[in-house]
């Protein structure tokens, strides 16, 4: 499968580098280069690239103008997007864009080629996909499949499918996998805003579980109730969410 890749930067350098490096893969192509957002825009219109790899702060438009220019465009093919900065801060707001990557400079080859497994495995997913309903685009859920923070001085990214449940404690939500947990200062409703409603359920103010780790919901003692997951953990569920969770669970 080759991937017909876009290279976006406005440092001659920093293009060079990053077209040696692909040209490694003997399934990348590189159907052009461009230095400005606008140079982007035009690029993507006439080349139709499934990868773009793309420099946050350019000449005119940085990087978050073009995505926004892109996906607002219903005549343009979306490429799947990889953004390359030497800065870490914007990272957060790449992943709110559904960027699939974030590569901090100067990264290593390594680096790039897990990249681009992300970006392959996402192509797969999507043909995998048409195949299956017999349609020629995606039709997606329109959330992001990954999340992204900082914790402990480090940026994660998550696969949303991984998480379990998220509960709130004071100002943070805390986020529970199968074997970490993470601190986030969140609210609830704005992470809650962020998740598949066909995979996550509100079950109290300040519990929200993946349905996929349900595994019943059980009465406790003086008529409350509980979520019970998979791996032996209880959520506590309060009355109000009580009749939606078990008829939602029910016709599942």
């Amino acid at each position: 499968m080759v991937i017909q890749t876009l290279i976006a930067d406005d440092e001659v350098l920093a293009r060079q580098k990053l077209r040696e490096l692909l040209r490694k893969d003997s399934e990348i192509e590189i159907v052009g280069e461009a230095a400005t957002g606008l140079e982007v825009l035009e690029l993507v219109r006439t080349t139709t690239p499934q990868m773009l790899f793309l420099d946050v702060r350019m000449p005119g438009m940085d990087g978050f103008d073009v995505v926004r220019e892109l996906s607002a465009s219903k005549n343009i093919v979306m490429p799947h997007v990889i953004f390359s900065t030497a800065y870490d801060h914007y990272a957060l707001r790449a992943f709110e864009s559904r960027a699939v990557d974030y590569l901090l400079k100067p990264y290593t080859a390594e680096r790039l080629h897990a990249a681009v497994e992300r970006v392959r495995e996402q192509i797969l997913m999507t043909e995998h996909k048409a195949a299956r309903n017999g349609m020629g685009e995606e039709s997606g859920t329109g959330y992001p499949a990954r999340i992204a923070f900082k914790s402990r001085g480090r940026i994660l990214f998550l696969r949303v499918a991984e998480i379990r449940w998220i509960g709130a404690e004071e100002n943070y939500v805390r986020i529970t996998t199968g074997t970490e947990a993470h601190l986030l200062r969140e609210t609830m409703s704005s992470i809650e805003e962020k998740l598949d409603p066909q995979m996550f359920l509100r079950v109290h103010r300040s519990a929200i579980v993946n349905l996929h780790f349900v595994k019943e919901v059980r009465t406790e003692t003086q008529g409350e109730f509980a979520v019970l997951l998979t791996n032996g953990q209880k959520v506590a569920m309060s009355r109000s969410y009580h009749s939606r969770v078990r008829s939602l669970l029910e016709s599942a």
